[in-house]
């Protein structure tokens, strides 16, 4: 059992509270799975700067914590170019005047063993282990700002607790993945994509279903395909929540077996796991709701 959450603004106005009505909704998911949780954030202008490239780093895969002006400058090194680094708790997000899978070269380079939680402009990730209030008080999410923002709260029951094993699943630029629910054939699946020389960073059997999107979308498949592409693949119990920096979608399994809200106004789409996620949002009283239905995949765009 894990919570999902998504936030898909259409006023202005809002964006000022995006991380505000994120966090409420992420903590009422809390008794879902508190023992681990993550969010993306879009749009947020201290973390990801407007027209520049961003990472964000979970670990830096060394064993010790550095100052977030030493490791943009050990990145900065390996681009050639100045990049600025915000720590955000443990986490870092990085920025710089490059394209985002370019400045991803470089935190690899800098820092072989790093976690990247995600890569692409617009957006930061953070993830962490504990429970989502006590993540969110370290991350000041209330404060964030933004247009978009997908969350997730996690209990685990089939790979460790760990930041790498936390949501969102962030491996494609701008994009993101968040699941509850299991898929029964993901060690297969998996097989054959890394013999087709994709690379993971975890056991997560999310992670296999967000590397499967990503391909397929770097493919030029749109999201809407690609989520009924995985829906004839996978087999399991599920509902997703795929986002990139100017949409998100959701589907669920074909018996519908992971519960899931959906509400929509003229100012905001939003999505959560339960209806209480979603019972804080201004205007909800106002709003149209219902359950997703199998196989039906609803999506949004700026």
């Amino acid at each position: 059992m894990c919570g999902i959450v998504g936030l898909h603004l259409r006023s202005p106005e809002l964006y000022p509270r995006l991380g505000e009505l994120l966090t409420g909704m992420l903590c009422e998911m809390g008794d879902r799975g508190s023992d681990s949780a993550g969010v993306a954030v879009y749009g947020d202008p201290t973390w990801s700067p407007p027209g520049q490239g961003c990472v964000s780093v979970a670990d830096l895969g060394t064993g010790r914590t550095e100052e977030p002006d030493q490791v943009a400058a050990a990145v900065a090194a390996a681009l050639g170019g100045e990049v600025d680094g915000v720590a955000v708790d443990v986490s870092y997000v990085l920025s710089a005047g490059v394209d985002s899978d370019v400045l991803l070269r470089a935190v690899r380079a800098a820092y072989p063993g790093a976690l990247v939680a995600g890569f692409g402009s617009d957006m930061a990730v953070l993830k962490g282990v504990g429970h989502p209030r006590a993540l969110t008080d370290g991350w000041g999410l209330a404060k964030a700002q933004g247009w978009q923002g997908v969350g997730h709260t996690r209990m685990a029951t089939e790979s460790a607790v760990t930041p790498a094993g936390c949501h969102p699943y962030a491996v494609g630029p701008e994009q993101c993945m968040v699941h509850n629910g299991s898929f029964a054939n993901h060690a297969t699946i998996r097989r054959d994509l890394r013999a087709a020389g994709v690379p993971f960073d975890s056991e997560n059997d999310t992670e296999v279903g967000a590397r499967f999107i990503a391909k397929l979308l770097a493919e030029g498949r749109d999201v809407q395909s690609a989520l009924k592409e995985l829906c004839a693949t996978f087999d399991g119990f599920y509902t997703l929540l795929v986002s990139n920096r100017d949409s998100f979608a959701v589907v669920r399994d074909a018996i519908a077996c992971k519960p899931a809200v959906i509400a929509e106004t003229e100012d905001w789409v939003a999505m959560g796991s339960e209806y209480r996620a979603l019972a804080g949002l201004p205007g909800v009283e106002r709003a149209r709701i219902w359950e997703p239905e199998p196989e039906v995949v609803y999506a949004w765009s700026r």
